[in-house]
This record gives C-alpha cells, sequence and structure tokens, in this order.
C-alpha cells in the first residue's frame, strides 16, 4: 500500500489534539508493546501491554462497514479492470484505488472522525491513551503491510472479496463484454474461460483459490460459475471474541475473566 493511505489515516487523529500522547503511542508500536491486533468486520482490536504494566490493555477502533450494495458498486468497477487484482494479490495498494470508491459514492479511507469510533479498556479512557494511540500506528502499519487489511476494515474480508471479483469477471465474460486482461495475459482468441481452469473450481477451498500465492493471471481464467461468497467471517484468532466483545457487567473483574475463558476458547476445534 502506499505510504500516503496510512499517513492520510494518522493525520485524521491530529485533529484530536492529541501529538503528545500520539507521540508515546508511536514509540510503542515501534517497541513491540502491541501484543496482537485483529481486523475483521469493520472493528480493529489491539491489546496492549507496556513493559511496568500489569495488565493487558483492549483497544478498539471502529468504522462504518459498506453494505452489500456498496461493494457490489466497488467491485463492478474494481473487476472491470484486471490491474487492481494483481496489484492487490501483488501486495500493493492499486493505484487509483479512491477514484473507484469516489465513483461509487464511498472513501476507502474515513472522510473524518465522525465516522468512526474508538475506546480503551484502560482507566484512563475516554481521555487519550498511550493504548489507543499505539492501536493507531499499529493499525496503520498493517493497512501497509497488507492493503487488504483496509477493505476487512470496511467490511470486506480478503476471500471474499477475490471470489466476488471472479463471479464479476466471469458473469462479463458469459455476457460477451470483455474486460480489460491482467497485464501481461495472452488470452486464447475468441475463447472464455475454459471449465476447471484457474484456481477456485470443482469445489476447491476459497482459502486456497484466494491465497497470497496465486497468479493474477491465473486467477482471472478461474470459470465464470464459482461458489457463492461466503459469509464475511469472524475473526479467526482463537478467543477473539473475547477481545471484541464488552466486558459482561460481572463482580469478578473483566480482565480476570477473559484469561481464565481464554484457555477454554484456544481448545475448540477450528472451524
Amino acid at each position: 500500500m502506499t505510504d500516503g493511505f496510512a499517513a492520510g489515516f494518522l493525520a485524521m487523529f491530529e485533529a484530536l489534539r492529541m501529538t503528545p500522547v500520539l507521540a508515546r503511542g508511536r514509540r510503542a508500536a515501534r517497541a513491540g508493546h502491541v501484543r496482537d491486533l485483529t481486523v475483521s468486520g469493520s472493528i480493529a482490536v489491539a491489546l496492549v501491554r507496556g513493559p511496568d504494566e500489569a495488565d493487558t490493555a483492549r483497544a478498539r477502533v471502529a468504522v462504518r462497514a459498506f453494505g452489500a450494495a456498496e461493494w457490489a458498486r466497488v467491485e463492478d468497477d474494481l473487476a472491470a479492470q484486471a490491474r487492481y487484482a494483481a496489484d492487490l494479490l501483488a501486495g500493493r495498494m492499486p493505484a487509483g484505488i479512491e477514484e473507484v470508491f469516489d465513483a461509487a459514492g464511498l472513501s476507502l479511507l474515513p472522510l473524518s472522525l465522525t465516522e468512526i469510533a474508538m475506546d480503551c479498556s484502560c482507566g484512563r479512557w475516554p481521555r487519550p491513551c498511550t493504548h489507543l494511540a499505539a492501536a493507531l500506528y499499529a493499525l496503520a502499519a498493517a493497512f501497509d503491510e497488507d492493503p487488504f487489511r483496509a477493505f476487512a476494515w470496511r467490511g470486506r474480508a480478503r476471500d471474499e472479496l477475490l471470489v466476488r471479483l471472479r463471479q464479476v469477471r466471469g458473469a462479463a465474460v458469459m455476457d460477451g463484454e470483455a474486460p480489460d486482461p491482467a497485464p501481461g495475459a495472452d488470452p486464447a482468441p475468441g475463447a472464455g474461460p475454459a471449465p476447471g481452469a484457474g484456481p477456485g473450481v470443482s469445489g476447491a477451498p476459497v482459502a486456497e483459490s484466494a491465497g497470497a500465492d496465486v497468479d493474477p493471471e491465473e486467477f482471472w481464467r478461474a470459470a465464470a460459475r464459482t461458489r457463492p461468497p461466503p459469509a464475511p467471517p469472524a475473526a479467526t484468532r482463537a478467543g477473539a471474541v473475547l477481545d471484541e466483545a464488552d466486558p459482561p457487567d460481572l463482580a469478578v473483574d473483566p480482565g480476570t475473566l477473559a484469561d481464565l475463558l481464554r484457555p477454554a476458547y484456544r481448545a475448540l476445534p477450528g472451524p
């Protein structure tokens, strides 16, 4: 992803007049005090604990997730040019991506702080705290490392987005349209995607068909008929729900209760 996206994300918080706290948060993030970061379903959850802190703080940063109709408008434009998927699969935020969202009447980057909700489980909140500032820097770094994190924060998981792009692309081929080929692709003249060609067909798991090793050229050669997109996944890390959910209204310390329940969640079999 371009540095400009992460920089624009962080710049919004300068309006909160929390520059000293942001500086401490940046140092905390660089020092590795963010123990874990989960981004799913439009909420980012960071577990932050400094070397002198006895308890781990849970900092949350949420944004409005786009609805199905809104994402459909974006996906139509993304599927029209294969270079977008090629860049995403290569770990780059495509150039001109904001124009795609603008055309759909949306913005991938929140336009103001009114679109964002934040909180922290530490005693300092609701005043600005280092935990939340560290979470913001960790989230910005996550956007830089994996552009799909930005889409997940807006409610579209990686696998679901890629499956939807393949479906839209396949539908265009079946309708006789000619979407732009992937960069460097050499399609056979007069031939649409062959049944069984490329990933994501014949019941292949979505995780494999949309994995990081997918060839952008092969991605667009998938069959026009694909499995329906999966439901937006919950956070996949074991026990993530303990961090995303609000603490229960119980006499026992919420942090202690979460720590007691975490081994049980980790022991549960995967899906």
